[in-house]
């Protein structure tokens, strides 16, 4: 990485960890001093298992992928994993710990089609940034703020809230959430550059920032214990700076994975 690029990197993530900051010190003034936070314990809790993911693509010629891989919602000591964020608490945080967090993306793709052809791959993002999951006595906040650390140097910020409410042995996890990115993490990877325009015959295309609203449901099974069934669908609806990109063919994309696990308490 050049100079430049270090520096605009290091721009992005403090724009992206100041705005967070604006979102992060409402809810520490709302959870205030009383609230109960779970203690530090060096002893695993929560799910460890396998699952099938599924990622619909939204760029035009590619289908959705299904992957087998390891699955995880659990904390041990400072380690918190939950599916596809990891992270390393630090201090206390309102009804959380403020956590330096890294996130596990699918957003990249290669232009391995004919109908991508004259178009370069686009690199897998890596973000690094902060975040914080905020259990409160009206459900679980999440707060994360990343930037790129590979290709885009983009940032991306994202708060989700989700509730639960259980009918025997089912616990439902409704969600409702916003996702923004801005425009250097959006054209890297929905962009089209002048020089593709030309090898590929797609017309060339800035994408800037985008703000999209995503809503998902969770379901947890008990299968006798100590294993759980844990299904989870969201969709995310594309802002018009992405879906409008010629290389992007939906205005929506889904994600889910089923999952078998041992619940450790």
């Amino acid at each position: 990485m050049n100079p430049s690029s270090r520096q605009t990197s290091a721009v992005s993530a403090l724009h992206a960890a100041g705005l967070l900051g604006v979102v992060l010190s409402a809810g520490l003034a709302s959870g205030g001093a009383n609230a109960q936070i779970a203690p530090i314990t060096y002893q695993l809790t929560g799910d460890v298992g396998g699952a099938v993911y599924g990622t619909q693509s939204v760029i035009r010629s590619k289908g959705s992928e299904t992957r087998l891989l390891p699955y995880g919602f659990f904390d041990y000591g400072r380690f918190a994993a939950r599916v596809d964020t990891l992270s390393l608490k630090t201090v206390k945080f309102g009804y959380g710990y403020l956590e330096v967090a890294g996130r596990i993306s699918q957003d990249g793709w290669r232009a391995d089609t004919a109908a991508l052809s004259g178009l370069k791959d686009r690199k897998t993002p890596i973000p690094l940034g902060i975040g914080t999951f905020q259990e409160t006595p009206y459900g679980g906040l999440f707060l994360n703020a990343f930037v790129d650390a590979n290709k885009s140097h983009g940032a991306l910020l994202e708060a989700t809230y989700a509730a639960e409410f259980k009918v025997g042995d089912w616990s439902f996890f409704p969600q409702v959430g916003l996702e923004y990115s801005n425009a250097k993490y959006n054209n890297y990877l929905y962009g089209v550059t002048p020089a593709e325009s030309a090898a590929s015959g797609f017309g060339a295309y800035n994408a800037g920032a985008s703000t999209s609203p995503v809503l998902g449901l969770g379901v947890d099974v008990k299968l006798g214990d100590p294993w759980v069934l844990t299904m989870q669908v969201r969709r995310k609806w594309l802002d018009s700076s992405v879906h409008n990109s010629p290389l992007v063919s939906r205005r929506t994309q889904d994600f889910g994975y089923i999952a078998v696990s041992y619940r450790f308490r």
